[in-house]
C-alpha cells in the first residue's frame, strides 16, 4: 500500500521469471559466452521438442519483427511484390514488408473474432501477391484450414505472426505446426512467455531455415559459435549475403529454456484468470473476448480484450479514465494500421474501408491479464468497470 492509503498500481503487464531463470542467466554469465552460442542453440533445440515434430527448424532471433523480415527475405519478397494482412496489428508485422521495397495491402478483419477476415483476404489477391501473413490476434487462432486452402488455390505463401500464439492450437495441433511457410513467435516481455526481447522462426523448409541462418548474422556464412569452439584454427569465414543483425544471444535464451518449460502452466492460469474476468463481467454491457471455434482447442490469452456495446452508455476513455484513477493499468490493441500516418498516407487509406477494425479500436480496451495476478487483482480490475458503468 502506498503512504495516501491508496492501492498500488496494477501494471498491464509484467514478466513471471522464477529462481531457474535467474540462477541459468547466473550461469550463463559465468560461463564466458554470453551472446549466441550453446544457450541458443539449446533453446532452438528445445522448442523443436516442444512442438513435437521432427525436422522443423527452429531458429531464435532477437525479436518477432527480425523472424518475420527474415521468413519474408528468404520467401524472396522483394520490389514489385506485395503482402497481404490484417490492419489490426501491431506495425511490425507490415513494416517488414517494407524493408523488402514490397508494398503492404491491408484488410479488415472479422468482428467475431478480430482476426483477419479470410474473404476480403482472398479478394485482395492480385497477380503481384507473394504472401499472405494472418496474425492470431490475443492468442486466438486463426482458421488455418481455411488459410491453406486460399494458400494453395493461388500458389502464395504463408507467413504467420504468432507473435501472441503461444501455446494456442487449431483443430488440436500447436501453431506452429500447420502447412505454413514460416512461423514466428515472440518473446517480448509482455508475451505469454519472455526472454526479454526475442523470437523463434519456425519452418520446415531446410532452404528457407539455411537462408535465414546466414542473414541472422551479417550474412557469415559459418556460426560464430562454431568458429570459436573448433579444435582447429577456424578464423576463416566468408561473407555471401548483405545480412542482418538479428541473433538472439545466449543470456536471453537462458530465460526461455525455462520459460518455455513453464508455458503450459502459464496458459493454465491466464485461461484462469480469463475465465474470472467472464463471469465477473458477463451482465455488462460488454463484449468480451471470443473463444475458440473448436471444443478442445486452446487460446494462449496475451491480451483480454472487451469492447463497449452499442447501450453501454459511456464512451471507451471514459472507461479507461475510470480504471486508471482506480491504479489499474490498461491498453489498447491496437490502434490500426490504416490510422497511423506513414500507412494512412502512402496508401491512401481511409477508416470507411475498414468499418470492423474502426469500430472495434474505438470500442475496445485491452484488461491486465498476466500469470502474476492473483484473483483479487481480477476482483479488483472487475470493481473498477462495473463502477464506471454505474454497477459497482
Amino acid at each position: 500500500m502506498s503512504t495516501d492509503n491508496k492501492p498500488a498500481f496494477l501494471p498491464f503487464a509484467l514478466p513471471e521469471i522464477g529462481e531457474e531463470e535467474i540462477a541459468e542467466v547466473v550461469d550463463t554469465l559465468r560461463s564466458g559466452w554470453v551472446t549466441t552460442g550453446p544457450k541458443a542453440r539449446q533453446f532452438e533445440e528445445a522448442f523443436g521438442a516442444f512442438l513435437g515434430e521432427p525436422g522443423l527448424h527452429c531458429i531464435a532471433v532477437n525479436s518477432a519483427t527480425a523472424g518475420l523480415h527474415l521468413a519474408l527475405e528468404a520467401l524472396g519478397i522483394g520490389p514489385g511484390d506485395e503482402v497481404i494482412t490484417t490492419t489490426h496489428t501491431f506495425t511490425a508485422t507490415a513494416e517488414v514488408v517494407r524493408y523488402l521495397g514490397a508494398d503492404v495491402k491491408l484488410v479488415d478483419i472479422d468482428p467475431a473474432t478480430l482476426n483477419i477476415d479470410l474473404v476480403q483476404l482472398e479478394a485482395a489477391i492480385t497477380p503481384k501477391t507473394k504472401a499472405i501473413m494472418p496474425v492470431h490476434y490475443a492468442g486466438l487462432a486463426v482458421d488455418m484450414d481455411a488459410v491453406q486452402a486460399i494458400a494453395r488455390q493461388h500458389g502464395v505463401k504463408v507467413v504467420e505472426d504468432a507473435a501472441h500464439a503461444l501455446p494456442t492450437t487449431w483443430r488440436g495441433k500447436l501453431i506452429g505446426l500447420h502447412d505454413s511457410d514460416a512461423i514466428v513467435f515472440s518473446f517480448y516481455a509482455n508475451k505469454t512467455m519472455t526472454t526479454g526481447e526475442g523470437g523463434m522462426l519456425v519452418t520446415r523448409s531446410a532452404e528457407l531455415a539455411a537462408r535465414a541462418k546466414v542473414m541472422r548474422l551479417h550474412g557469415i556464412n559459418r556460426d560464430a559459435f562454431d568458429r570459436f569452439t573448433a579444435k582447429v584454427p577456424s578464423w576463416y569465414y566468408e561473407i555471401v549475403a548483405p545480412g542482418f543483425k538479428y541473433n538472439l544471444t545466449d543470456i536471453a535464451a537462458s530465460l526461455g529454456l525455462h520459460q518455455l518449460q513453464r508455458i503450459e502452466g502459464f496458459q493454465h492460469k491466464r485461461e484462469h484468470l480469463a475465465e474470472r474476468f467472464d463471469a465477473a463481467l458477463a451482465d455488462l454491457p460488454l463484449v468480451l473476448p471470443p473463444r475458440p471455434l473448436h471444443e478442445g482447442d486452446r487460446h494462449s490469452w496475451h491480451l483480454y480484450v472487451v469492447r463497449l456495446k452499442d447501450d453501454a452508455g459511456i464512451t471507451r476513455d471514459q472507461l479507461i479514465d475510470q480504471l486508471f484513477a482506480d491504479g489499474i493499468g490498461v491498453s489498447v490493441h491496437y490502434i490500426p494500421l490504416h490510422l497511423h500516418p506513414y500507412w494512412r498516407d502512402r496508401y491512401g487509406l481511409k477508416a470507411e474501408q475498414f468499418p470492423h477494425s474502426q469500430l472495434a479500436y474505438e470500442r475496445m480496451v485491452s484488461l491486465p491479464l498476466y500469470t502474476r495476478m492473483s484473483d483479487a487483482d481480477v476482483d479488483r480490475v472487475v470493481a473498477s468497470v462495473r463502477k464506471a458503468f454505474g454497477r459497482a
